[in-house]
């Protein structure tokens, strides 16, 4: 395979961009027990260098169906990621298979061996077991992409049909050789053609704001931001407004991306937070570091789930104070001071009580920021004044505060989940206005 060239139907075709196919394997896989993210996560990786992945095929643990789906990719392409199939167990037989194709006999890597046999004397896990002696099995011609995180290699074989890319189906290990392996290798194939066109995205993340309400808000912006392409990606999060700018040369692509974000972030004000994979918490632990304020939060429904948000961000100790799930009645009586008579009067799941709640916990921990919420989380306890899904949100900045009430749809995860979210969202709007 040779950067641009590629094969479509048996016949050679110039094409724009390295075109691909990628083949998981796994009978997990086919029977809908474990979610195929491989695919994806390559297809993310490998689109920005300028590689196409134009099919993905899923098959299981049978040697002749990995057979056929590897053959035909390739008459297609030229070019396959396998992904799944490499382990000590029988069930795993993609090297076999692939091997076949290339007519290449599967020969025992004496240098990779050692390897293996130090990674378990390494970690203390005594001799390595015999079953493992067959992952150091290689086809004849194929090179070792050394996994720093498993015991399963990478494989990169070349010859007719095509070249085929062996990687282990364990996302953490895959994702770490293409960043290290595949990536470098094609990103040179593709640099050595002048001619080589990309397709680069860039996500503008909005939250607190509906997909059909953003889409008014935006009116026919596609025309102002052409040849780039908007979709809407609605999620727990949010609505994601993903920018794509297709099939050109990189500068290019850079450029147009630049001047519709520029058009569209003013249109989207309060309701957008950031850019790319950014964490809501992490826009919020940011603004309060540069308030010089701490941060504490009072949970019930969400069960922690703010608190586990916040920490997850790296530094947030240096914002983040400390936090209290008060998930009975009298657990907030008794740990934040929420008076027996607002319970009484208006039930734990109420404006009046997220108020007492965020009180409350900004007093115990001194701090001038906080987040409150109550909530009905389901499937069971809620009324028709109060059906499940209703969760009232409290936030504090300073002299400032804000309560109000929401309903989120979905499942008890979802709902918790959305309340996190829009907590989180309540107490930046309160710093966006500042």
């Amino acid at each position: 395979f040779t950067g641009t060239e590629s094969y479509s139907a048996g016949n050679h075709r110039l094409r724009e961009q390295m075109e691909l196919e990628v083949v998981t394997i796994g009978t997990e896989l086919v029977l809908g027990f474990t979610l195929d993210t491989n695919a994806s996560d390559i297809a993310s990786a490998l689109t920005p260098i300028g590689a196409n992945v134009v099919r993905v095929t899923s098959v299981g643990d049978d040697e002749m169906a990995i057979r056929n789906a590897v053959t035909d990719a390739l008459e297609r392409t030229g070019l396959v990621i396998v992904t799944g199939g490499l382990g000590p167990t029988r069930d795993d037989i993609t090297k076999k298979a692939v091997a076949a194709i290339y007519g290449a006999p599967l020969r025992l890597d004496s240098k990779y061996l050692a390897v293996l046999e130090r990674r378990f004397e390494k970690f203390g896990q005594g001799p390595m077991p015999e079953s493992n002696r067959s992952q150091a099995e290689v086809p004849a011609g194929a090179e070792v992409l050394p996994n720093r995180r498993g015991t399963a290699p990478g494989l990169w074989l070349e010859g007719d049909p095509g070249t085929t890319v062996m990687l282990p189906g364990v996302s953490r290990e895959m994702r770490g050789l293409i960043d290290e392996h595949v990536i470098p290798r094609l990103g040179d194939r593709l640099q050595a053609d002048e001619q080589t066109r990309v397709t680069r995205s860039r996500t503008l993340r909005t939250t607190g704001v509906s997909e059909s309400k953003l889409a008014d808000q935006l009116g026919r912006i596609e025309t102002k931001i052409d040849p780039v392409t908007l979709a809407y990606l609605p999620g727990i999060a949010g609505v994601d407004l993903r920018l794509t700018a297709w099939q050109m040369p990189d500068e290019s692509a850079q450029r147009v991306l630049d001047r519709a974000a520029e058009c569209l972030e003013p249109l989207l004000g309060a309701n957008f937070y950031g850019i790319g994979e950014v964490d809501l918490a992490a826009i919020v632990l940011d603004t309060l570091k540069s308030h010089r304020v701490g941060l504490a939060v009072a949970e019930s429904c969400t069960g922690g789930e703010v608190g586990s948000r916040i920490t997850a961000i790296p530094g947030s100790s240096g914002v983040f104070v400390g936090g209290v799930i008060c998930y009975s009645d009298s657990s907030k009586m008794r740990h934040l001071g929420v008076p027996n008579e607002l319970l009484d009067s208006h039930g734990a799941v109420s404006e009046q009580v997220a108020k007492a709640m965020l009180d409350g916990v900004c007093h115990m921990f001194d701090v001038e920021a906080g987040v409150a919420v109550t909530g009905i989380a389901g499937p069971g306890g809620g009324s028709d004044e109060k059906p499940v899904g209703t969760v009232c949100l409290a936030a504090r900045l300073g002299s400032r505060s804000r309560v109000l009430k929401r309903w989120f749809p979905g499942g008890r995860q979802e709902v918790r989940q959305r309340s996190a979210q829009a907590v989180l969202d309540l107490l930046r709007r309160l710093a966006f206005e500042l």
